[in-house]
């Protein structure tokens, strides 16, 4: 089966499987494929990412059912079942028919399928975030793809404690730094360096996809601003040490440059 350019004929034995029991179960309102199948960036080592919609209140027992008639009908080797908590409204697991996925010696076969009570939330689909799905079951016509508007109040409050917080921010890892202690730098500078930077970024070049982290940076940004961005990376100092007061130094000067644009932007 081939998807927008994306080869998908690994998955068809599941992608039947799915279709078929899941247009047989009424509590399913609607389901679609979405995840680099339809967004770009599909090859030999994706996962199938799988979105239910149920009726109000049967998501995680729906959820529950069809891991139980994977298992049975077509075969797994394990399954990972993220927490309860996790979502209030639903249930994720990662689907692995194959025992060692990880292990990249042959064309991943790896399913993320999350179930969700239906909701405007969840049914109603911004393309710059998620493509456009492959439907495999939407008898009400409820799946709805438009562009949404970025959350001004969620960015404004970002924005804020980026701000508040830069400075506390280069304290904690320059003095990881100058301690040695190592492990401690490297999470330290990813997690109140260069992840806020690139949300940064992320505001100015894609603010729909604004909270997407590290991933698809050479997807969502410029070739030089992705280039300059992996030039932050531990290990890319001057020293030759891991991380070094100069790599931070940049890499803050940086951010208040950005910090800065972005604040522009949105006036």
């Amino acid at each position: 089966m081939s998807l927008g350019g994306a080869d998908l004929s690994r998955y068809d034995t599941w992608l039947a499987w799915l279709t078929d029991r899941l247009s047989g179960d009424a509590d399913v309102r609607c389901a679609w494929v979405g995840g680099s199948a339809v967004t770009g960036g599909w090859d030999d080592f994706s996962d199938l990412d799988v979105e239910v919609l149920t009726r109000a209140g049967r998501a995680a027992a729906v959820h529950d059912d069809l891991v139980a008639a994977a298992e049975r009908e077509v075969g797994l080797d394990h399954v990972w079942r993220l927490p309860e908590a996790t979502y209030p409204d639903g249930r994720q697991s990662f689907w692995h028919p194959q025992p060692h996925a990880g292990a990249l010696g042959e064309p991943v076969v790896l399913l993320d399928v999350h179930v969700s009570d239906l909701s405007d939330e969840h049914r109603v689909l911004d393309p710059r975030r998620h493509g456009r799905p492959r439907v495999l079951h939407d008898p009400d016509g409820l799946v709805e793809v438009r562009e949404l508007p970025v959350p001004r109040d969620v960015v404004d409050e970002a924005l804020d404690q980026l701000a508040q917080r830069r400075g506390t921010a280069e304290w904690l890892v320059n003095r990881a730094i100058v301690r040695e202690e190592w492990a401690e730098a490297v999470e330290l500078h990813l997690r109140f360096g260069l992840h806020p930077l690139v949300r940064l970024l992320r505001l100015e070049h894609c603010p729909e996809r604004h909270d997407y982290g590290l991933r698809y940076l050479r997807r969502d940004l410029p070739p030089a601003v992705a280039d300059a961005v992996e030039g932050m990376l531990p290990g890319r100092g001057s020293s030759g040490d891991l991380l070094d007061l100069e790599l931070t130094a940049r890499l803050f000067a940086w951010t208040d440059v950005q910090l800065a644009r972005v604040r522009a932007l949105r006036r």
